[in-house]
């Protein structure tokens, strides 16, 4: 895997993947742009009359999701975007079913991940929030009010362009709160300052507040974050083709010594590592994979709190590879910035402990690339957190099979 030539088979790998990503993603989008764009519209509406966001799944992958969509919505990464109810039910307090039947309400937005073969009780569940009143969003046949299927066989193409579609949402709801008339059943002909978000719809600022035109300019930029999604995943992986096939040959030795795989990151990326965790321990079904042992560092709330409020946030993973690191185990981390501070301090502490380090970064890498703080480092090269993440996940799940591949 480190020879010269096997880095060119990787990279003539990557281009079918590519190639298969870029296909699905221009069906998906290129057929769907008007109802995403209505549905964001829909959305804005429901949280206008102080509706929320209720995400549900079942398997350890469609939890990933269920956490980062609510995350997202709670906690916007961009300046000046209003922070929107949204919560998590992946059926820690009993059936998803149930759970929704005492949470959901008439004015809530609830979405659905998971695969068809989940389907009797996220069915079930659905069917429970759509009798409520609530607007139901699915990605699998599941008797949602919209369903939207990544035209895909592949389960790791599915939720990457699943996660692009809700991040498309996030960002798109927005647009209807800086068109207050459109929420309120009024139509009024002025332009309007997209503000601190113009950068993510430019086309705003100009136009005036009809709901068909602003429902046109939100189509548009639904395509045009598809383009940008589909060129980030393009050049993360051109660019670190290199770097995915040593890490790739770095974590298989581990693994086949004994090691394990420690995962963490903060946010949206927290869920990054509940994923790829997921994804080592139970490899889609028919890939034919072993599970691999994997620890996700974010999963305790009571230890990650525990160390936060006794020692620091920046300690929260530190701590942990003290606690669970041995020598030839591999840690990877994922950051958005390469500046969290806690994201540093546990490369540093897993390299004091002999443990092969790998880094997922976003920006120019930040520290962790300009101070080489990991063995391997697959930099995404954006400021745009949302497009990141979504770069980030094809780059995990790539490495997930070239680690299988790996001889």
């Amino acid at each position: 895997m480190s020879s010269g030539a096997s880095v060119t088979a990787v990279r003539e790998g990557l281009e079918h993947h590519l190639a298969k990503r870029e296909r699905a993603a221009l069906d998906l989008f290129g057929a769907r742009a008007d109802d995403i764009a209505a549905l964001c519209h829909r959305m804005a509406e429901r949280f206008a009359r102080d509706g929320r966001l209720i995400a549900a799944g079942l398997s350890p992958a469609a939890r990933s999701d269920v956490r980062h969509v609510s995350v997202e919505f709670v906690h916007p990464v961009i300046v000046g975007k209003r922070a929107l109810p949204a919560l998590g039910l992946a059926g820690e307090s009993g059936s998803v079913t149930r759970e929704l039947d005492l949470v959901c309400e008439a004015h809530d937005i609830v979405i659905a991940f998971g695969e068809p073969g989940d389907g009797p009780e996220l069915e079930a569940g659905l069917a429970v929030a759509r009798r409520r009143g609530a607007l139901t969003i699915a990605f699998a046949p599941l008797g949602a009010e919209w369903t939207f299927v990544v035209p895909s066989d592949d389960p790791f193409i599915r939720q990457e362009l699943t996660e692009t579609l809700y991040h498309v949402l996030w960002e798109l709801v927005h647009v209807f709160f800086e068109h207050r008339g459109l929420l309120e059943g009024r139509t009024e002909r002025r332009g309007h300052d997209a503000g601190a978000a113009s950068f993510l719809y430019p086309f705003l600022a100009e136009r005036e507040d009809n709901l068909d035109s602003v429902l046109a300019d939100v189509r548009e930029s639904v395509l045009m974050k598809a383009r940008e999604a589909h060129a980030l995943r393009a050049g993360t992986l051109r660019d670190g083709a290199e770097d995915l096939t040593r890490a790739a040959s770095a974590l298989r030795a581990s693994l086949d010594s004994g090691g394990r795989l420690l995962a963490l990151g903060n946010g949206g990326s927290a869920t990054d590592s509940m994923d790829v965790v997921a994804d080592f321990v139970g490899p889609p079904p028919g890939s034919g994979w072993p599970g691999r042992p994997a620890l996700d560092l974010c999963a305790d709330t009571a230890i990650v709190t525990a160390i936060a409020n006794d020692i620091g946030p920046e300690a929260i993973f530190a701590r942990q590879v003290i606690a669970h690191g041995r020598r030839g185990d591999a840690l990877l981390a994922f950051s958005t910035s390469g500046n969290s501070l806690s994201v540093l301090d546990a490369l540093a502490e897993a390299r004091r402990r002999g443990l092969v380090t790998v880094a997922m970064v976003g920006y120019d890498g930040g520290r962790v690339a300009a101070e080489q703080l990991a063995d391997h480092v697959v930099v995404t090269r954006s400021q745009h957190i949302p497009r990141i993440q979504e770069a980030q996940a094809t780059a995990y799940h790539v490495l997930r099979e070239l680690v299988e591949a790996a001889a």
